[in-house]
């Protein structure tokens, strides 16, 4: 690499750092926010948006799918496929949020292991669904926290791409891969471990 290139190397990198960061510490907090306003508290009156779940639980594992084919297609060569599927993958990510907020904004909150759906957990349910409340709130916990943690990782790696510093993007791609994989399919577990009690 020449000076030139190497001084070149982060430019752009140094150009999106603000906007970055900035997108990592919104996009949590707005989530957050949305997340507990509930549309009917303010006087809309609308229906819970109930068939978004299994819609946005298909997109994760669309993500998941996107993002194994994406590494299969880099690993044998083929850039421009990677390329394509790595951008419909986050685009993936960006609808599951918009669907995911949404139908939270319109829908009560669902407890896991709340057989009878009066939002209260009362120790009878909770011996019923046994230890396995754990394993799902221990999902669910690493799944929020790594989606948070993701968020900068995959931008930044989006970022050295298309400066074409693809030493630099792949260094941060081999940690960013296997931590979107996870959110993207313990996304679906979640989903497949709470469903059974949405409808009550």
């Amino acid at each position: 690499m020449s000076n030139s290139d190497a001084q070149s190397t982060p430019t752009l990198e140094k150009k999106f750092r603000g906007a970055i960061i900035a997108v990592s510490i919104i996009i949590p907090i707005a989530v957050a926010v949305l997340f507990s306003v509930k549309l009917k508290d303010f006087g809309f009156q609308v229906e819970p948006l109930s068939f978004l779940p299994p819609i946005y639980a298909t997109i994760n594992g669309i993500t998941a799918i996107l993002l194994i084919l994406a590494v299969m297609s880099i690993k044998k060569g083929n850039r421009v496929r990677h390329e394509k599927l790595m951008t419909m993958a986050i685009g993936c990510s960006v609808i599951f949020l918009v669907m995911y907020v949404a139908y939270h904004m319109t829908a009560s909150d669902t407890k896991f292991g709340d057989a009878n759906g009066d939002g209260i957990l009362d120790a009878a349910e909770k011996i019923q669904v046994g230890s396995i409340r754990f394993v799902y709130y221990f999902i669910l916990l690493t799944h929020i926290l790594l989606s948070i943690i993701i968020i900068p990782m995959v931008l930044f790696t989006y970022v050295r791409a298309m400066a074409e510093q693809f030493d630099r993007h792949k260094k941060l791609a081999k940690i960013t891969f296997p931590i979107w994989l996870y959110v993207a399919v313990t996304g679906v577990i979640v989903y497949l471990m709470i469903s059974p009690y949405y409808a009550n």
